[in-house]
């Protein structure tokens, strides 16, 4: 076993946790290990994994239905601890909740590294260790967490984010990209990218968390100026529609159509243009067979150079990448 000068890696388990999302880390820094043993001689001080549970009872049931026992419980954790990695978050009906978020608020400001992957943010928003802190969780849980925590600066667009020592992913396999990140800052680009290679995933992800979700929320439910408009938007997506237009259409002024839809919106009439040509070329990205320059006319988004630069600007992503990506298996060639 690794003595106390390795760095202790404690994966917390929450109950209604998923596997993957414990085992993704667990497995990048286990390897890591081995990476670093093949390079400085076995029995090198680099990393120990302990998977603990949250509570007094070692034993989780997982969202899969399965059950986890883990080897010890974060209370009774007597070791420094140089990475603590929260995953889950259903504890309410714990009889140690209390506890749990006691030692949390206590300990986590001498830990070097206290992370939330996924939906584990919000057990760190709870704690008190987000406010006025960037932090992602997935991206469907957006709204959720800045309701309830609105002192959080909440960004779900990276896969990933660092405030001072407090670490936070996006979605279940955000974690294995956020641990492979702290592999290289500990170790260097080398032996992450090693990790990397032999998990057959990438160093760094291409793209964000909204390549995986809609730019644009479904606004005709609660717009009645978008559930109008947007049929005439996608007839007329192919043209170079502008503002008067649009306004004409909605049978308004356009500086009045530029406020109502703002307020409705949360956008700018032009923006959210944008936003609707880059969801339906994604549409055609994943389910046709049309040439990227087809889908750019289409869509009214120019020649391939200025479709490449607007879905860089959303997606972080170019259209052929996220094509290759997402295309669906009925069209494959």
């Amino acid at each position: 076993m690794a003595d106390e000068s390795s760095k202790l890696i404690v994966i917390t388990i929450l109950p209604g946790s998923r596997l993957l999302t414990m085992a993704g880390p667990a497995d990048v820094f286990s390897f890591a290990q081995l990476m670093l043993e093949e390079e400085h001689g076995k029995g090198f001080k680099g990393y120990e994994v302990v998977i603990a549970s949250a509570t007094a009872d070692k034993e989780i049931k997982l969202n899969s239905s399965a059950r986890l026992i883990a080897a010890t419980s974060l209370l009774e954790m007597d070791r420094p601890i140089d990475t603590l990695i929260l995953i889950g978050m259903r504890l309410e009906e714990q009889p140690d909740t209390d506890n749990f978020y006691h030692w949390l608020h206590l300990n986590a400001p001498h830990i070097r590294r206290v992370a939330g992957v996924c939906v584990a943010t919000f057990v760190l928003a709870k704690a008190g260790l987000l406010k006025h802190k960037r932090a992602t969780t997935h991206w469907e849980r957006t709204e959720d967490l800045q309701r309830r925590y609105p002192d959080v600066l909440v960004d779900t667009t990276p896969f990933f984010i660092k405030d001072g020592n407090i670490y936070t992913a996006g979605g279940v396999t955000s974690g294995m990209d956020l641990s492979l990140a702290m592999v290289e800052e500990d170790y260097g680009r080398e032996t992450a990218l090693r990790v990397a290679r032999k998990l057959v995933i990438h160093l760094k992800r291409p793209g964000n968390q909204k390549q995986f979700g809609g730019l644009l929320p479904d606004y005709e439910l609660t717009s009645p100026l978008l559930a109008q408009l947007r049929p005439w938007m996608l007839e007329h997506l192919h043209e170079n529609i502008n503002v008067d237009e649009m306004a004409a259409f909605s049978h308004m002024s356009a500086r009045n159509f530029a406020r109502v839809f703002l307020r409705e919106t949360t956008f700018t009439p032009a923006k959210f243009l944008e936003k609707l040509r880059v969801e339906i070329a994604r549409n055609y990205l994943e389910n046709s067979s049309l040439s990227l320059e087809e889908i750019a006319l289409k869509c009214g988004l120019g020649g391939l150079v200025s479709m490449r630069r607007v879905f860089l600007r959303h997606l972080e992503i170019s259209p052929g990448t996220y094509r290759s990506t997402f295309r669906t298996a009925l069209h494959t060639d």
